[in-house]
């Protein structure tokens, strides 16, 4: 029996399509769906109640604290670690499934980051960072990883830190991930400039305390490390048509690494992009 963890943090807006999706994929009655409602000032839970999902309704913020929470009540495998804003397309979970099967011990979709009506330099941004490397063999910016049994047991509890995909990532090897290539989530791109700039500075810092904390030996797993040069090396020169598209993305991701440097001013500990979460959000459907 599949177990399904959702992580969520004031998704009233996206949580229902989120459920509803999940059921129209083909997960079957029988499939386990938590959903880890953490210091929610909205209907969340309510929302995920009505949904059919078993709520764990805690006070308390933060996405690790979630993880955890519903990790101690699920009891399926494999366990899907889904984001709330996610709408997983028809056959999604049965096709992870049938790669952890095979042999993976983690299994993720391909992604595709919808830019429709975002701003050139958000659009330009994304143009290079979608064609970045370690986003093919990377757990991260997908929204949805299932984990085997044998690769959940590699250890015990999320650490209290932002970067949870970056951490499940470092637990295994290239060789122990897949990709379903014939399964599609659309990852909804940030609305504004500024809130793609807010989003980079939380992951920053997120995956700067990951790497930190891996180096001192606290979270048990070699992080890996970031590829400075692989937009260029990896993306412009093979695609140089893409030239134009670096400017905003080198002006973005420099600005977002000066700003990660400072000391952190009241931004919650979600890391996510409370601007695709407004009226009309959750509405587009994946693909497959």
């Amino acid at each position: 029996m599949v177990s399904i963890v959702i992580a969520a943090h004031n998704e009233e807006a996206v949580i229902g399509s989120c459920l509803d999706a999940l059921r129209r994929s083909g997960v079957g009655p029988d499939a386990e769906i938590i959903v880890s409602a953490n210091g929610c000032t909205d209907r969340t839970a309510e929302v995920a109640r009505t949904h059919g999902a078993h709520v764990i309704d805690r006070p308390e913020p933060g996405k690790p604290g979630a993880l955890n929470a519903a990790d101690e009540q699920a009891t399926g495998f494999p366990r899907i670690y889904l984001d709330a804003d996610i709408r997983v397309p028809a056959g999604g979970v049965a096709a992870l499934e049938r790669l952890l099967e095979q042999g993976a011990s983690a299994a993720v979709p391909r992604r595709r980051i919808d830019t429709t009506g975002r701003p050139l330099a958000v659009r330009g941004y994304f143009a290079i960072n979608e064609r970045l490397p370690v986003f093919r063999d990377g757990l991260f910016g997908r929204g949805m990883i299932a984990v085997s049994g044998e690769g959940r047991a590699r250890f015990d509890r999320f650490p209290a830190m932002i970067a949870d995909d970056l951490f499940l990532d470092s637990q295994f090897s290239d060789d122990e991930k897949a990709e379903a290539h014939d399964v599609v989530v659309v990852v909804e791109a940030p609305r504004t400039t500024r809130a793609l700039l807010n989003r980079l500075v939380r992951v920053r810092r997120g995956n700067a305390e990951m790497r930190a904390a891996s180096a001192r030996g606290e979270v048990g797993v070699a992080v890996r490390s970031s590829d400075k040069w692989a937009w260029l090396r990896d993306v412009v020169v093979p695609q140089p048509r893409l030239i134009f598209a670096a400017v905003p993305y080198l002006a973005i991701t420099i600005i977002a690494a000066l700003r990660a440097r400072r000391p952190a001013r009241g931004l919650d500990g979600w890391g996510r992009d409370d601007s695709t979460r407004g009226s009309g959000a959750g509405t587009r459907e994946t693909v497959r």
